[in-house]
């Protein structure tokens, strides 16, 4: 592309980041990305009354777990709109002295009733251009929309998209207090930090002719546009709370990894071929906006949590510890000081989880030793047999000469040959005393992992139990 390109991620800061801004802000990205382009992050705060400052650190917050990183935006100056309103009020004096917009002074009552009437005659209300030559000098500034022909919307997704002038009304660009309105704010916006393309949602669809048409009005160049299809639940109604979790910071607690959700968000409506794992760097190399659907695409939390486990499989060591350690104090839990040990726990549970939170949940007694043990368990094997049992194998394991995974086999399986029992039999026996249940890591990777004197007490405990229950 001749000209660099500029695109911008514009949300308005009235709750938390939803999956579909942030898989629109993800699509911008990596359309700067692969272009060698700029990325701007813009906040359209101009809503007052929903628009909170706890919202917009919400928001960039989000993003930045995500790793969307912008190259103009906050915390500079300039890239909120309610720090923008003299360039506003500047372009909408250019456009009254170019005759471009005029004043209305037609009050709402009227406006209210001419609305009213259109809608019993079953058609869309248009102003009627009552104000159009009375040469106010106050009021809400209109602009002035051709009343002949069409303007052509050429979306890179949808393709050539016609919007008749008959259809369209001569819209507020500022109201009668002063405030612009969101359309002329945008395109102002646009103008002056020179976006090339501007990658959103296609609920705006409907505005983009308004918004060319102040293009033109302004005489400044049109960027080109693409509008991405909404995000719908399994229901095929637009994805919403009552779907289950929708906003960043939703997945982000329940323990998605943020490479996990940027890779479903990507092939949320594009595609590659059949490939369904993609790296970053992939992404950035294949991502064209022309692969985008047009139809809409369908949540689905299977395949996130799918994706999300494959990245809980891959990722290094390393990585998952620094991931698991937050969750893990959050369960009120302290993970080991030796790093070798910890990502060791952590690779015994990556095939038993989805998510981080599981992750915790299924190896809590790496951290905790157990409070208690799985009743129907407990009845079965504390007796007074399974006492005498885990007396033997606390006397073999505190002689065995060390304590790894080798070792810790060799003793159960001898002990078990010598008992004349089933592996099976001893195994459950340790595993239940080591973790308070019947399921868990490979039992001599679980001793090992938590250390000789931590296994021995536990071993002791459940001895304990059993000549309590017997």
């Amino acid at each position: 592309m001749a000209t660099p390109v500029r695109v911008r991620f514009a949300p308005s800061p009235t709750g938390h980041l939803h999956v579909g801004g942030a898989r629109t802000a993800l699509f911008n990205w990596l359309f700067a990305r692969h272009h060698r382009g700029t990325y701007i992050l813009r906040i359209e705060d101009t809503d007052r009354s929903r628009s909170t400052d706890e919202n917009i650190e919400s928001i960039v917050d989000a993003l930045a777990w995500l790793g969307l990183d912008w190259d103009e935006g906050p915390p500079a100056a300039g890239y909120r709109q309610t720090e923008r309103f003299e360039i506003y009020r500047e372009h909408a004096q250019r456009m009254l002295a170019a005759g471009r917009a005029y004043y209305c002074d037609c009050p709402p009552e009227l406006l209210d009733r001419e609305r009213e009437a259109a809608q019993k005659r079953n058609e869309t209300f248009r102003y009627s251009g009552r104000c159009r030559d009375r040469g106010l000098t106050a009021g809400a500034l209109r602009l002035r929309i051709p009343t002949e022909g069409a303007t052509v919307v050429n979306d890179l997704i949808h393709g050539s998209v016609t919007f008749e002038h008959s259809q369209l009304d001569d819209w507020i660009l500022v109201r009668t207090d002063g405030t612009p309105t969101y359309n002329f704010c945008v395109v102002v916006d646009d103008v002056t930090m020179r976006i090339t393309h501007v990658i959103r949602g296609d609920d705006h669809l409907s505005n983009t002719p308004k918004q060319i048409l102040c293009y033109e009005a302004l005489d400044y160049a049109v960027p080109e546009f693409a509008h991405v299809s909404m995000i719908l639940g399994k229901d095929k109604s637009r994805l919403s709370k009552r779907h289950g979790a929708t906003s960043v910071q939703a997945f982000r607690d329940a323990g998605i990894p943020a490479d996990a959700l940027v890779n479903y968000l990507a092939r949320l409506g594009w595609s590659h071929g059949d490939q369904e794992v993609f790296s970053r760097a992939e992404l950035v190399e294949l991502f064209d906006i022309k692969n985008v659907a047009s139809s809409a695409a369908v949540f689905d939390s299977t395949k996130l949590e799918w994706l999300s486990q494959h990245y809980l499989k891959t990722m290094p060591g390393d990585r998952l510890a620094e991931l698991a350690t937050p969750f893990i104090r959050a369960a009120g839990l302290t993970p080991p000081d030796d790093r070798t040990r910890f990502v060791g726990m952590l690779d015994t549970l990556r095939e038993r989880a989805k998510t981080l939170v599981e992750l915790v949940e299924q190896g809590w007694f790496y951290f905790e030793r157990p409070a208690s043990y799985d009743e129907k368990a407990a009845q079965k094997l504390f007796t007074a047999e399974g006492g005498r049992r885990l007396g033997l194998l606390i006397e073999r394991l505190e002689a065995a000469p060390d304590f790894t995974v080798p070792t810790i086999e060799r003793v159960v399986r001898a002990l078990t040959e010598e008992l004349g029992l089933k592996l099976v039999d001893l195994a459950q026996l340790a595993r239940l005393a080591a973790t308070g249940r019947t399921a868990s890591p490979p039992i001599f990777d679980v001793l090992a992992l938590i250390g000789r004197d931590e296994s021995l007490a536990r071993l002791r405990r459940a001895r304990e139990a059993a000549e309590r229950s017997a």
